[in-house]
């Protein structure tokens, strides 16, 4: 289980520092909006911290759904030995 969650989060984590750096090229921090028009009053550093921790969550989901849609019949029908 912990080799699974780590071939899962490991490439999730590299993905999105390459996500965060392929916005942020483009995306100004300081002029971001919320949807009502104000502007976002947050540092720098914390629109960084919070969008690549939004980035992360998003792709470990995906790569877990496809480790998921990988398993073979024998994989999820094999009891676990507790």
């Amino acid at each position: 289980m912990t080799r699974l969650a780590l071939q899962v989060l490991w490439p999730a984590f590299l993905m999105a520092g390459v996500l965060e750096m392929l916005v942020f090229a483009v995306v100004d921090p300081g002029e971001l909006h919320w949807f009502g028009g104000a502007s976002i009053q947050w540092p720098r550093q914390a629109v960084y911290t919070i969008t690549f921790m939004m980035f992360w969550a998003v792709v470990s989901v995906a790569a877990a759904v496809t480790a998921m849609l990988m398993r073979t019949a024998p994989d999820v029908n094999h009891d676990p030995p507790f």
